[in-house]
């Protein structure tokens, strides 16, 4: 670990499922440590791959777990996702995702049967061969993947779960084609919460528990990461990963001694 000190932080990127909640339930420390920043007037966003809840929806749900955030201070990767299908223009969108967040992309028009792209979310159990086929013979004529991330797995009260990455990791092998991946751990998504933030990559720190989307991702854009023993973390992940995040906390309510 470096000695950078995460008192040297002007702003700071937080996860959400694995860092401030698993499975709904809020880890111990995390509202406090969202106050204590408040009380600093250190500028934060919540930064999540998470794809099943629109912003406004996920600061509701923090709302119930007792941390105050607004929908404005939550960045996620469907937000990027319509960011870069305007930069695209107004393509066909084939909406892999939920339909609360679908609602998010009422700007684009739709088809499932001839899409210039497929947008790629959390759609839990309903991957199967019969979709996976048709998502390939579209993407072979010509249709371009847009993932909202491609994470390996999460945490969730009952263990972990198998992630998106897994079948557009499989779509891509089978396509020859590359994703454009919006999320963590993708520069854009970070530098679009430092531009949202108004600071320089190295005045602020990213806290997650995945030691390669969060902490590989962040410093790969420029930014310190925090890696919280929390969520998906796993020691043997940690250390067969090959990265050496800036600091190594217990979890995020280690926050509060900044």
């Amino acid at each position: 670990m470096s000695s950078w000190r995460p008192a040297d932080a002007k702003a700071w990127l937080l996860d959400l499922d694995g860092v401030l909640h698993v499975g709904g339930e809020p880890i111990p420390g995390a509202a406090e440590a969202v106050a204590h920043l408040r009380s600093r007037h250190l500028p934060f966003r919540i930064t999540t791959n998470t794809t099943t809840r629109s912003r406004e929806q996920l600061a509701a749900d923090l709302s119930t777990m007792g941390i105050a955030v607004s929908a404005a201070e939550i960045i996620n990767a469907p937000f990027a996702a319509i960011l870069h299908l305007r930069h695209i223009g107004s393509p066909r969108c084939r909406l892999l995702m939920r339909d609360d967040v679908q609602s998010d992309f009422a700007e684009f028009p739709t088809s499932d049967i001839a899409p210039d792209v497929i947008v790629i979310g959390d759609i839990g159990e309903r991957w199967d061969y019969a979709l996976m086929r048709e998502l390939f013979l579209q993407i072979r004529s010509g249709a371009r993947i847009v993932a909202l991330h491609k994470g390996k797995y999460w945490q969730e009260k009952d263990g972990l779960r198998l992630d998106i990455g897994a079948f557009i990791a499989g779509l891509e092998y089978a396509t020859g084609t590359i994703a454009d991946v919006v999320g963590k751990p993708s520069r854009p998504f970070f530098e679009l919460a430092l531009s949202d933030l108004g600071v320089r990559s190295s005045d602020a720190v990213m806290v997650g528990d995945d030691i390669e989307l969060d902490i590989g991702g962040a410093q790969a854009a420029g930014l310190r990461g925090v890696l919280v023993k929390t969520g998906k973390y796993r020691t043997e992940t940690h250390t067969a990963s090959g990265i050496e995040p800036d600091a190594v906390w217990e979890s995020i309510a280690d926050l509060r001694s900044v």
